[in-house]
């Protein structure tokens, strides 16, 4: 049996990537703070911007492991929140890690030493996982310290087996894009414009995408940009 296990799968790029795996015919588990509206996918609830969250998992998690032949782990839940370096609270910070980097580790600690050869853990990144806008810190800081948990997790997985590698979307259609551009038009339109389709990147293109790479060690170790070319300004 393949599993995947994707966290923040209750909607958006999460949700798209659950429905996708579903179509290749594995068993999928969501972990998030809501249930995945996807028919077939298994929700287990937690809420892992809390400290500790993960570990209640533990008892639910090993024996769908243990009937698992190959694991596919995608790290998906994220934050994005309005801030600025020189305004941004400690703990406000801290929060944001608690989601995007924290509770990623510690999945990591629970599912890793279980996955067998073929298996494989994705990262979901951003473009600013490589680069940076205004305002929008707390999320740039995290998504930049997410390349690297990628890149360990290919130098200390080597020889098992097990490939990573980190998918960064671009401008997508989920609900949290729509929430912080709100009925702003021209923000839409000046988004869409950076895009060299412009238009928004559909959640299913992203979740192809997750699905191409699970089947392909080649790319270990990969940062794979899935921003349909922005143009450079």
């Amino acid at each position: 049996m393949s599993l995947l296990i994707v966290t923040g799968a209750s909607s958006g790029i999460g949700r798209a990537i659950a429905n996708r795996f579903l179509v290749d015919g594995w068993r999928v588990l969501s972990i998030a703070r809501r249930p995945c509206p996807e028919a077939g996918v298994e929700s287990l609830l937690c809420d892992l911007a809390q400290p500790g969250a993960v570990a209640a998992l533990a008892p639910s998690l090993a024996p769908r492991l243990a009937e698992a032949g190959r694991v596919c782990l995608v790290h998906n839940a994220s934050v994005m929140r309005s801030d600025r370096v020189d305004a941004l609270a400690t703990e406000a910070l801290r929060e944001v890690l608690e989601l995007n980097i924290l509770s990623a580790n510690a999945l990591n600690q629970l599912i890793i030493p279980a996955m067998g050869p073929g298996s494989s853990v994705v990262y979901i990144g951003s473009t600013l996982a490589e680069k940076a806008v205004p305002g929008v810190a707390s999320y740039v800081i995290a998504k930049h310290a997410l390349v690297g948990m990628m890149r360990a997790t290919c130098q200390d997985l080597a020889g098992r087996g097990i490939h990573t590698c980190m998918i960064c979307p671009g401008f997508t259609d989920t609900e949290q894009l729509r929430g912080l551009i709100g009925d702003n038009a021209e923000t839409l339109a000046a988004i869409t414009g950076m895009s060299a389709f412009d238009r928004l990147i559909e959640p299913e293109e992203i979740a192809e995408t997750v699905a191409f790479l699970a089947h392909s060690p080649v790319l270990n170790g990969a940062v794979i940009h899935a921003n349909l070319g922005q143009r450079e300004r």
